[in-house]
C-alpha cells in the first residue's frame, strides 16, 4: 500500500468536568465525548525523498514538528525505523483551535493510517498508548464514538451510543488558548459541576432529552466571560428550538442538540445572518468505530 485516505472526525463534549490539577500541569477530568460527522481529509503517501512532508490547505498552520500530524508520523517512523519518506496532505474542515480536537484527530488518523500502510500490526489499544504521548485527546480520537474519558483523558470507557439527533456547530471568529482557560480555572473554585452520571443515565435509557438537560462544561464560564458571543450563540440556538446548547472543550465552538433537521438548518441560517459565527455546520453524530 503506497497511499491511504482517511477521515479525521471532530468531537464535542457532552459533559466536561475538571476534578483537579496534577503537579505536572495536567488536569484530572471526567468527560463524555462524542464524535460528530465533520472531518478533515487526510492523505498519506509514501515517497522516495526521505523524511516527512506535510501540506495543508490552511496557510497559517505549521507543517513541521509543531504539527501533531507530523509528530505522529515521526513517532512511528522512529520507533519502527521506517526508511521510506512519507507525505501527509491535511485538507482541514474542522475549525482550528475550536474545542473540537481537530489536531488530535489528524494525529490519530496518521497513527492509524501508517499502522495499516506499513503493516506495523499494532492493535487499537497499542495505538492509543502511543497517542497519549502526543496529546490527551489523541487516544479518544483513535477510539471514537460515545465515550467516558477519565484521568487526563486517556482512560476511556465506551458508552451506549448517542440517540439520533442533529448537531448544530457554530465557531465564532475568536481564538481561545486552552492553556490560559485552564490557568484561569485553576485560580477559582468550581461551584457547579456538570451531571456526568445523568448524561450516562440518559445514554443508557436512550433519552435524548435527558442527555441534553444534563449537559454541562466547567470551562464554559471561564471562556464565556472573555467572549460574550458564546452566550449569544447559545441563546440563539435555544430560541431556535435546540434541546440545549453548550460550548465544546475550551471553546469557542458552541453546539446545539436538535431533534429536527429542518429546525437545525433554520437555526444555522439565522446564526450566519446575525454574523455571530461564519463557520456553521449541521452534522450527524458518529457512533461507529473505524473502518
Amino acid at each position: 500500500m503506497d497511499r491511504i485516505e482517511l477521515k479525521a472526525l471532530g468531537k464535542i463534549n457532552l459533559g466536561l468536568d475538571v476534578l483537579g490539577r496534577r503537579e505536572n500541569g495536567y488536569h484530572d477530568v471526567r468527560m463524555v465525548m462524542q464524535t460528530v460527522y465533520l472531518y478533515d481529509q487526510i492523505t498519506i503517501k509514501k515517497r522516495r525523498k526521505p523524511g516527512i512532508g506535510v501540506e495543508t490547505n490552511l496557510y497559517y498552520l505549521p507543517v513541521n514538528e509543531n504539527n501533531l500530524a507530523y509528530r505522529a508520523a515521526k513517532l512511528l517512523k522512529d520507533e519502527f525505523h521506517l526508511e521510506e519518506g512519507i507525505s501527509i496532505l491535511l485538507n482541514k474542515h474542522i475549525p482550528v483551535a475550536a474545542g473540537m480536537a481537530g489536531g488530535s484527530s489528524d494525529a490519530a488518523a496518521v497513527l492509524f493510517g501508517m499502522n495499516r500502510m506499513f503493516g506495523l500490526g499494532l492493535a487499537m489499544e497499542e495505538l492509543m498508548e502511543r497517542g497519549v504521548s502526543l496529546g490527551a485527546d489523541v487516544p479518544y480520537c483513535i477510539m471514537r464514538g460515545t465515550v467516558l474519558a477519565e484521568g487526563i483523558g486517556e482512560i476511556l470507557t465506551p458508552l451506549p451510543p448517542m440517540p439520533k439527533c442533529y448537531v448544530l456547530l457554530a465557531k465564532p471568529p475568536v481564538a481561545v488558548s486552552t492553556k490560559l482557560v485552564y490557568e484561569k480555572l485553576d485560580s477559582r473554585e468550581i461551584e457547579d459541576h456538570p451531571d456526568i452520571d445523568g448524561i450516562i443515565g440518559g445514554l443508557r435509557e436512550q433519552s435524548l432529552s435527558t442527555v441534553a438537560s444534563c449537559m454541562g462544561n466547567v470551562l464554559e464560564r471561564v471562556t464565556a466571560e472573555e467572549y460574550p458571543v458564546i452566550a449569544q450563540i447559545k441563546h440563539a440556538m435555544k430560541a431556535a428550538g435546540a434541546l440545549n446548547a453548550m460550548m465544546s472543550g475550551s471553546g469557542p465552538t458552541v453546539f446545539g442538540i436538535f431533534e429536527d433537521k429542518n429546525r437545525a438548518k433554520a437555526a444555522a441560517q439565522r446564526i450566519k445572518e446575525s454574523q455571530l459565527a461564519k463557520q456553521v455546520y449541521v452534522v450527524n453524530v458518529h457512533n461507529a468505530g473505524r473502518k
